[in-house]
């Protein structure tokens, strides 16, 4: 398995142009297949699973973009004003980020709740375990590409 998480949004501290927006997009597809094998490989479905499975995912990942793409603004938000973060830009940018957070955990009860009615719950249960240590890499490199606030101020 190759490792997809070592490059993920380094980009996102950068004011984002034209060709920034599509190298992103590009980066995050690589990221969604990377992640798919991850999920094949690791889940060993079933046939009856795969069919049950991947369809109900696909809606989840959507819904899950579209969180990404809130976080992402939110991230070229910071990168905009990090020189010139006033406290109330800081709280406002701490607000959108436990908004966020809410909006994602609510998203995975949503479907654990989904998935569980059509897939044994031991199934879902290391879907969402796997699904959460995914994100946690995802969250770290990201964080890691991130300067602490303290590093701005004079």
């Amino acid at each position: 398995m190759r490792p997809f998480l070592a490059i993920a949004m380094i980009v996102l501290l950068c004011t984002v142009s034209f060709a920034q927006e599509k190298y992103i997009e590009l980066l995050r597809q690589d990221i969604k297949k990377d992640k798919v094998e991850i999920i094949t490989v690791v889940m060993d479905f079933t046939e009856e699973q795969v069919g049950i499975f991947w369809p109900i995912y696909r809606e989840y990942d959507l819904e899950l973009t579209k969180i990404g793409d809130e976080r992402l603004a939110m991230i070229k938000d910071y990168a905009e004003h990090y020189q010139t973060l006033t406290d109330e830009k800081a709280k406002e940018l701490m607000e959108k980020v436990f908004q966020l957070q809410q909006k994602r955990v609510k998203l995975r009860r949503a479907y654990f709740k989904k998935m569980d009615k059509v897939l044994p719950s031991k199934v879902v249960a290391k879907f969402f375990q796997l699904e959460h240590q995914i994100i946690l890499l995802l969250d770290l490199q990201i964080a890691s590409e991130l300067p602490l606030i303290d590093e701005w101020i004079n």
